[in-house]
C-alpha cells in the first residue's frame, strides 16, 4: 500500500468533498420526514439538480402508498457494466424537531445528516464523476426512495434492477476498531412485529374483575418474547419490545390494546419461535400477532472480497468489509446481486437523533472509498492489476 489514492479517484474526491458541505447544507435544510410529500419532492428536485447532465429521469411509484414517487436516474455509457447506487431523502425526525445543517469544529449537525442525505450528496457526486468516462459503464442508475425509514410494505424495486453487476448503498461509512475504512457487507434480518390485544373494558373502582385487562396481557407476551432475545446464539436473534399502547382512562380496566417488538437475526426464519410463543389468548384476552416487516439479511462476503481488495489497490490502504445491525436497502438487493456494498456514505454519528453529525474532515476519505468501490465494480472483469 502506498497511501496515495489513484489520480483520478483522489481528484474526483477532491471536488466532490469541497462541494459536498453546501450541497448537504441544502438537502438536510428541507425537513422531510417519512410520508411528508411536499418535502420529499422538495429534497428529490434538488438532488435532481445535482444529477449528471442528461440524465434520464424518471418517478417509479414508492413502495409505500401515499408517499411521494421516488427518483430513478439513469446515465447510459458506452462500457460494459451496470451499477446502481441507492439512497433514501426521508428522516425519522419530524418537521417540529427539524434541525437545519450547523457546523461546529469538524462535525456538520443537522436532520439526517448521516442517514442518509450525506450518503445521497456522496452518491450524486460519485454518479456525476464516473459520468465525465462514459466508456467506464454500460448504464449508471441512482435510485433514492422516499419511505426507507417507516416501510412496512414490500419493496417493489428490486426485480427491476436485478440484472445488474453491482449494487451500491450509501448509508453511513465508519471505520473499523483498527481504523480502517470500512464498508457494510453483512446485514441482520430486521422484523417489526405487532400484537394486537382485545379484552374487556370495566369500572376499575367498582367492578374491577369483570373487565379482561388487555394492558396485563400484553406485559405478560412482551416478557415471554423478551425471554427468546438471545443476541449471542446461532441466529444472534434480538427481540425487544419497543412500543406498548393501552388504556384511556384511569379508572378504567383497559379492553384494547397493543405491542410493537423490533426483531433482529441472522435470517428471517429466526422469527418464526418468537410468532410461535404468542398464546392466542392470554386469560381471556384475545392476542393477534402480524408481522408488518420482514426485511431480508444481507452477506455479501464472499461475493465482494475481490472486489474490496481492488478497491484497497485504488485507494493505497485498506477497505474491509464489515457487518451491521440496522437495516438498509441494500439487503433487499443482495439476492439477485452479488456485488451488493453498502456504508459507502460519510462518517458521523447521532443517527435518528437531534444530534446528528457528519464528519466534515473525512468527506474527501469517504468520496475516495465510494469512487474506489464503484471504479472496481465496474472494471472487475479485468485483471487483478487494474
Amino acid at each position: 500500500m502506498t497511501g496515495v489514492a489513484d489520480p483520478a479517484i483522489r481528484d474526483a474526491a477532491w471536488e466532490i468533498a469541497a462541494r459536498a458541505p453546501e450541497e448537504l447544507a441544502a438537502l438536510v435544510d428541507i425537513s422531510s420526514p417519512s410520508g411528508d410529500v411536499p418535502g420529499a419532492e422538495a429534497a428529490l428536485a434538488l438532488c435532481v439538480s445535482l444529477l449528471p447532465p442528461g440524465a434520464e429521469i424518471e418517478r417509479p411509484t414508492c413502495s409505500t402508498a401515499g408517499s411521494a414517487p421516488d427518483l430513478v436516474a439513469t446515465v447510459t455509457g458506452t462500457g460494459a457494466r451496470r451499477a446502481l447506487l441507492v439512497g433514501h431523502v426521508d428522516t425519522v425526525i419530524g418537521h417540529d424537531a427539524h434541525q437545519p445543517l450547523r457546523r461546529d469544529g469538524e462535525r456538520l449537525y443537522g436532520t439526517g445528516a448521516t442517514d442518509m442525505k450525506g450518503g445521497d450528496i456522496l452518491a450524486l457526486g460519485v454518479a456525476r464523476a464516473l459520468a465525465e468516462d462514459p466508456s467506464s459503464f454500460a448504464e449508471l442508475a441512482i435510485l433514492l426512495v422516499t419511505d426507507e425509514e417507516w416501510r412496512v410494505s414490500p419493496f417493489v424495486h428490486a426485480p427491476r434492477f436485478a440484472g445488474y453487476d453491482a449494487c451500491l448503498c450509501f448509508e453511513a461509512g465508519q471505520l473499523t476498531p483498527d481504523g480502517e475504512e470500512g464498508v457494510v457487507v453483512t446485514r441482520k434480518a430486521a422484523g417489526t412485529l405487532r400484537v394486537v390485544a382485545e379484552g374487556r373494558a370495566a369500572h376499575s373502582g367498582s367492578a374491577p374483575d369483570r373487565g379482561r385487562n388487555a394492558l396485563l396481557a400484553l406485559a405478560r407476551t412482551a416478557q415471554a418474547i423478551a425471554r427468546l432475545h438471545d443476541p449471542g446464539g446461532v441466529d444472534q436473534l434480538s427481540a425487544v419490545p419497543t412500543v406498548m399502547r393501552s388504556g384511556d382512562a384511569f379508572n378504567v380496566v383497559p379492553a384494547n390494546g397493543e405491542l410493537i417488538v423490533d426483531l433482529r437475526a441472522r435470517r428471517l426464519a429466526a422469527f418464526d419461535p418468537v410468532l410461535a410463543a404468542i398464546e392466542p389468548a392470554s386469560e381471556e384476552v384475545m392476542l393477534r400477532p402480524r408481522m408488518e416487516r420482514r426485511w431480508p439479511a444481507m452477506d455479501s462476503r464472499a461475493a465482494t472480497a475481490d472486489l474490496l481488495a481492488r478497491a484497497s489497490r485504488l485507494t493505497g490502504r485498506p477497505v474491509v468489509g464489515i457487518a451491521r445491525g440496522g437495516a438498509s436497502d441494500a439487503s433487499h438487493f443482495a439476492d439477485t446481486i452479488a456485488l451488493t456494498v453498502d456504508g459507502l456514505g460519510p462518517r458521523g454519528g447521532g443517527a435518528h437523533t437531534p444530534e446528528e453529525f457528519v464528519l466534515a474532515d473525512a468527506l474527501r476519505e469517504r468520496a475516495e472509498i465510494a469512487l474506489a468501490v464503484t471504479r472496481a465494480a465496474l472494471s472487475i472483469s479485468e485483471s487483478p492489476a487494474g
